[in-house]
């Protein structure tokens, strides 16, 4: 079977290559056996090839945080699943022909679900939920602000908040970007910039905005803390600057602002099997019915991982890059 190797951390293109192993074997008792159908190229996915990742595995390793697959065989104690069920993996190492993991981790999804949407749900879609609800208790007219308001996780946290009847403030780089999140629900787009605060004041008419959701880090963290009330929350869940968070004392002192941090695997830890699946049963309708979709830019085979990567890593995509190690899509 084929599968994604890197030998050496370095520029992702470079270091990745497409390698032929041993098949994964039958499945134990607990263990499910599916074929990879699709893995979507993501920023933590290329981070991981870079070295600059929180996790640093033992060389050769498998990038690959999420992928969809068709099951082929489980083990006697599985129930949940059955060949022939469409799932996402809970785990890593994806970027291959076939996986075999715990039962646990195989999660079904709808049959019909578009294969290039499911291949994208098993990450950003359930961190823009617990996002909207792990935090701040929010009530229908409640204020949400987010920076990178365009990233897929952004988009679908517009959506997903407009469906609570919040409203959003979304920050942008670009004010052309304005149209399409305001399309998706967004209530006020604005760009980024020292004045935020007062901006942001001025175009919710002084509104209480008791939930701030940051990806960037450096000093646009501070700007969008400036912009969340007393006694607010700001969540950072990811650094697009490289930098840590930059956050003037005077927020925690005098106003009381609470900065934490979201990991996907550490608030699912907290739940259960069943709830895990409850989540992922409901956004995958959200997909099933179009509520919540991410563009794709193109689909590569997983024999051309270099060129694939190397078109993730460029600017001016339509969407994200998907490869299908089967030729399913």
């Amino acid at each position: 079977m084929k599968q994604v190797l890197i030998e050496r951390y370095g520029t992702p293109w470079e270091v990745a290559r497409c390698a032929e192993m041993a098949d994964v074997g039958a499945p134990a008792a607990d263990e499910v056996v599916f074929d990879v159908l699709a893995f979507p190229i993501n920023p933590a996915d290329m981070w991981f090839c870079r070295g600059s990742y929180r996790l640093k595995p033992p060389l050769p390793a498998t990038p690959g945080a999420e992928c969809v697959g068709r099951v082929t065989a489980v083990g006697g104690a599985v129930s949940h699943v059955k060949p022939g069920d469409l799932v996402i993996n809970l785990q890593r190492e994806n970027w291959a022909q076939r996986r075999k993991v715990k039962g646990d981790d195989a999660i079904p999804l709808p049959a019909g679900i578009d294969l290039r949407q499911a291949a994208m749900v098993r990450i950003n879609p359930p961190t823009a939920q617990l996002m909207l609800s792990d935090f701040v208790d929010l009530a229908p007219g409640d204020w949400v602000i987010q920076n990178v308001a365009n990233s897929a996780v952004g988009r679908l946290l517009i959506v997903l908040a407009k469906q609570r009847g919040l409203r959003t403030v979304n920050i942008v780089r670009r004010a052309e970007l304005a149209g399409e999140l305001k399309a998706l629900g967004a209530d006020i787009v604005v760009v980024d910039g020292d004045d935020l605060a007062q901006r942001v004041a001025q175009a919710t008419g002084d509104a209480r905005i008791t939930l701030g959701i940051e990806a960037i880090g450096g000093a646009a963290t501070g700007r969008l803390v400036d912009c969340v009330a007393t006694d607010g929350t700001a969540v950072h869940y990811g650094s697009m600057s490289g930098e840590d968070p930059k956050v003037t004392r005077n927020n925690f002192i005098y106003r009381g602002v609470r900065l934490t941090g979201f990991m996907l695997g550490r608030f699912l830890a907290r739940r259960s099997a069943e709830q895990i699946r409850t989540i992922y049963a409901d956004l995958a309708k959200q997909v099933m019915a179009g509520t919540l979709s991410a563009p794709v830019d193109t689909v590569y085979p997983i024999e051309n991982i270099k060129d694939a990567l190397a078109h993730a890593d460029k600017g001016g995509r339509n969407g994200k890059i998907l490869v299908s190690p089967n030729g399913a899509i």
